[in-house]
């Protein structure tokens, strides 16, 4: 299949350059102009996707090129764009980064180039003069097919973005385009935490930062030449990867409130296809499991500051060991495989599993992996692979020792419980990463329904 999807990549030199701000406030100037965007995130963070859907009002998708491969990446973007008229991805880090040090695998850079989009660089000139346009060259010059093709300048002021614009005028003659920029707004400033921003849901007044981001993006920003950037997007061809469903479906309960928030959209969206109906409920609030159910999804998020609801619901804490014991199909993730343990910080939780999670106070197995399962489990055959990300600061007395994880370097471990009704661990695994295990989970809940 071919598909031409007006896009554009907004990536900057480094992280805290200002990206995510940038892309919300163009996210709600595009809507303001009575466009529909669609919005992506480079890499492996569920967060930046949060305040993407916070501001377009519709799903954010992650677009990884370790945990998926060219094809899924090239068919996701194309099905997701679908929903809107121009299509926005926020990088990564730094434009080059990527797996290692010697590397640009993975990186904001080589997704571009599978995208066929042009990138905007996003430069925070604070204590910068001419060294910006020399910091631009630099980095439009570093590979000849970097795809640079626009900038904004973050932080400038009209007094200072003037002069500059100028300046770049004259150093690329038109082959990097300066499309505004976005003043210092620090009424719009959304704070940080242990793991990165914290979640859009945990700002009152985000929709109006948002209103006030684009207002200022219509006055500060050529919305008009960043559509006509877009509109240069190259087409791309992939193969169409929808599964077929399967003849009966399976009603999937999924965790959802401020402690379980990290989920691969399009991950769910896979088991949807198979033919899945997901129930969202809340550890937190609700009494108990939704009935009718054929699996249970206990995605990552921030269970460790909310124990004391956690903890105290103990009629939901009751529900899921009852289920969970009783063969019920479980993905735990990360902070789901700390909430399935004995404790968390010492607080009791569901108990299904032995172990308890512990604040290191450093990120522990950070980054990419390949996961190999050892045994047949409810979501892999035994030998199968799969890529996968960590990205925590607890740790488990017992990480489990059924499957190996090897990193690109070549360190590897045993890590993860996988059993014939649950898979449980610290690693994230996309769905769309290797459809065998949707469908493996998806037969099992079948396996569930009919037992």
């Amino acid at each position: 299949m071919k598909d031409k999807i007006n896009g554009i990549l907004i990536s900057a030199p480094s992280s805290n350059s200002g990206k995510t701000t940038v892309v919300c406030a163009i996210l709600e100037a595009l809507k303001m102009m009575g466009h529909s965007p669609a919005s992506f995130k480079c890499g492996p963070d569920y967060i930046d996707p949060m305040f993407h859907r916070k501001v377009t009002g519709i799903p954010s998708s992650n677009l990884d090129m370790y945990l998926l491969n060219e094809n899924t990446v090239k068919y996701l973007y194309s099905k997701n764009s679908r929903l809107g008229d121009i299509s926005v991805t926020e990088g990564v880090m730094g434009y080059y980064d990527g797996l290692s040090m010697e590397s640009t695998d993975a990186s904001s850079y080589a997704l571009s180039k599978t995208l066929g989009c042009p990138t905007v660089l996003v430069v925070n000139v604070k204590g910068m003069a001419m060294s910006v346009p020399a910091l631009i060259k630099g980095f439009r010059s570093f590979r000849p097919d970097s795809t640079i093709r626009g900038v904004i300048l973050n932080g400038a002021s009209e007094k200072t973005y003037a002069p500059l614009k100028e300046v770049i005028l004259r150093e690329f003659g038109g082959d990097i385009r300066p499309l505004g920029y976005l003043p210092t707004m620090k009424d719009c400033s959304v704070g940080s935490r242990h793991l990165g921003l914290i979640t859009a849901d945990e700002i009152e007044d985000i929709k109006e930062k948002d209103l006030r981001l684009g207002r200022k993006a219509l006055e500060t920003i050529d919305m008009n030449a960043l559509m006509e950037l877009a509109s240069q997007s190259k087409e791309i061809e992939y193969e169409d990867i929808c599964p077929e469903p399967f003849p009966e479906h399976v009603r999937i309960a999924l965790a959802r409130d401020e402690a379980f928030c990290f989920y691969y959209e399009d991950g769910l969206d896979l088991l949807r296809d198979l033919g899945a109906e997901i129930v969202e409920f809340s550890p937190m609030r609700d009494s108990a499991l939704p009935e009718d159910i054929q699996g249970l999804y206990l995605g990552g998020g921030y269970p460790e500051l909310h124990l004391d609801e956690l903890n105290g619901n103990t009629s939901m804490l009751t529900s899921i060991q009852k289920a969970v014991e009783g063969g019920l199909p479980t993905i735990a993730e990360c902070g789901g495989f700390m909430y399935v343990q004995k404790t968390i910080a010492g607080r009791k939780v569901c108990g299904i599993l032995d172990g308890d999670s512990e604040n290191t106070g450093h990120l522990v197995r950070f980054g990419y992996a390949e996961m190999k399962a050892l045994r047949d489990n409810v979501l892999f055959k035994a030998g199968q692979k799969i890529p996968v990300h960590e990205f925590h600061h607890f740790d488990s007395t017992e990480n489990g020792h059924d499957f190996i994880l090897t990193k690109p370097n070549g360190t590897s471990w045993e890590e993860c419980i996988g059993t014939e009704t649950i898979y449980a661990g610290y690693p994230h695994i996309h769905l769309c990463s290797s459809s065998d295990a949707a469908k493996n989970f998806y037969r099992a809940c079948l396996n569930y329904k009919h037992r």
